[in-house]
């Protein structure tokens, strides 16, 4: 893998889950987090792709960068902002 520019602190797997609880369970593991650190977010294409990066932002996150595994799954890397 290509150096990011940025270290994963924790990840989390969202691919055996549904929406509404894919963001949760991306609520729940950055709640965890220091502000500041990265979250790394591994997904499924469809709903989870559309709408988690969207209700993170909402939230107030900096969204760093989504990457298509190629695969139908995604891996998003979330910068927690605020405490």
């Amino acid at each position: 893998m290509a150096d990011l520019g940025f270290t994963v602190d924790d990840k989390v797997d969202i691919t055996d889950v549904n929406c509404p609880v894919t963001f949760v369970k991306t609520k729940v593991a950055l709640e965890e987090l220091d502000e500041g650190q990265i979250l790394q977010v591994h997904l499924n294409d469809g709903e989870p792709v559309q709408n988690v990066p969207r209700s993170v932002k909402e939230e107030g996150h900096e969204v760093l960068l989504l990457n298509d595994n190629g695969d139908g799954t995604f891996e998003l890397y979330i910068k927690k902002v605020g405490d």
